[in-house]
């Protein structure tokens, strides 16, 4: 693997995945800036964030599973094991995501627990309403995603969310021009009506590998339900983690120095950032399809792990230190002059955040090759346990903003991860090579 992977042959793997994350990006910018565009944008855009957060959470037991078919499926009998145990999973974080919307429920955590204004509030249960169904479609979607990436059909992936963001705009702009419906139901409705169609898409899409590993043997043995849900548990609690933060954070933020502004513009923030994030987070299944059974093109993904780091985060510090940074926050995303200049510093905080993502799915991708999902799930911990930490500490001292607050616990968080998960990387490819001594080239 070693001697034949080349920054081509990576980069060509690498390049349709990219494009799916990205145009997943474009959703969050595009919505905001049709809501901000609306009636009550304050309220909205908050009610919006606030939303998109707990639909995270719910979302988040499955997001990994594009991970793991792309590290297990090998043959009939592992695709059937896992598409049975993504049943279980979807039918789990649909009841979760149904819970929550029990009104006593959900009046007491939004309104007592969080303080939101029942302004606000009401917008969140019907924003919620309409991603009811968000969290168990991807949770298929992903699991097919993964079946065509270890097929090494990465074209078909990128195909289909064509289809997911071509729906979604067009729902939000029929919505907006024809509908009289408040901005944060129509970000909902919007969303849902997207990840539907991909998901449809992407399970037609991937017939033919589904045929395919059918007719496959797998070649060693197969995980038992039981030595899945072993092997699946760090790993969903890893974003559930990382995603329950986020709620967490909006709490704080609502008790924090200037909390309307801050709750309104870091959807605004998060989705620019994340547009960036994004390609990083796309280099995760590469490096697991790529890296070889023993591990052996760690050292060429690792060089392309370090040119992609930098150039993400260079990018979007361009933006965050010029004038494009005006442009951005005023004319695309629509942000009242206040609003734009009060968001510069924490873009330009989070702008490191892109290159953290990069090397944080590289070393993920070594340990998932590895067969060693529990440093992720620990790191993963302890990033939130940071996060929480310096949110506090800031906030008590209450000389920041809430918004600044979050981009500096952030960044302390997943540099504090990233250093945690470095050392069983390095003990994992001494063990896999015993001639590896040298260090992560990251």
């Amino acid at each position: 693997m070693d001697k034949t992977l080349s920054f081509g042959k990576i980069f060509r793997f690498w390049l349709p995945l990219a494009g799916t994350w990205l145009m997943m990006a474009v959703e969050g910018p595009l919505l905001a800036a049709v809501v901000a565009r609306m009636v009550n944008a304050d309220l909205n855009l908050a009610a919006y964030g606030v939303a998109y957060a707990f639909a995270l959470v719910a979302e988040a037991p499955i997001i990994m599973l594009m991970s793991a078919a792309t590290a297990l499926v090998r043959g009939a009998e592992s695709y059937r094991k896992l598409r049975h145990f993504t049943s279980v999973l979807v039918l789990l974080v649909t009841m979760g995501m149904g819970l929550l919307l029990i009104p006593p429920l959900f009046d007491l955590l939004m309104e007592d627990i969080i303080g939101l204004s029942s302004e606000i509030s009401l917008r969140v249960y019907w924003a919620l309403v309409a991603l009811l169904p968000w969290p168990g479609v991807i949770g298929w979607r992903r699991f097919y995603q993964g079946v065509l990436i270890r097929n090494h059909q990465t074209r078909r992936v990128a195909l289909a969310t064509v289809g997911r963001v071509l729906l979604m705009s067009l729902t939000a702009l029929l919505l907006f021009k024809y509908a009289d419906i408040e901005g944060a139901i129509l970000g909902g409705l919007a969303l849902s009506s997207g990840v539907i169609v991909e998901m449809l898409a992407t399970r037609l899409l991937s017939s033919a590998a589904i045929k395919s590993f059918l007719r496959r043997e797998d070649p060693g043995p197969v995980r038992s339900f039981r030595q899945l849900s072993s092997y699946y548990l760090p790993l969903a609690l890893t974003p559930f983690i990382t995603l329950g933060v986020h709620p967490v954070v909006t709490i704080f933020l609502g008790k924090g120095k200037m909390p309307l502004e801050s709750l309104a513009v870091m959807p605004v923030i998060g989705a620019l950032t994340f547009v960036f994030r994004a390609v990083g987070l796309s280099f995760q299944e590469v490096a697991i399809a790529l890296l070889g059974e023993k591990l052996q093109g760690w050292q060429k993904i690792g060089q392309f792990a370090s040119l992609l780091a930098l150039s993400l985060s260079g990018s979007l510090l361009l933006i965050a230190l010029t004038p494009l940074a005006d442009f951005w926050l005023l004319q695309v995303s629509g942000l009242s002059p206040a609003l734009a200049g009060f968001a510069v510093l924490p873009l330009q905080l989070m702008a490191l955040l892109p290159a953290l993502t990069v090397i944080t799915a590289y070393l993920r991708a070594l340990l998932m090759g590895g067969q060693l999902t529990r440093p992720i799930s620990t790191a993963t911990a302890l990033e939130a346990g940071v996060i929480m930490m310096v949110m506090t500490v800031l906030l008590v001292d209450g000389t920041l903003s809430g918004a600044v607050c979050a981009a500096f616990a952030y960044l302390a968080g997943r540099m504090t991860a990233v250093v945690w998960m470095l050392l069983p990387v390095r003990q994992l490819l001494r063990a896999a090579s015993g001639d590896t001594k040298g260090s992560l080239t990251c």
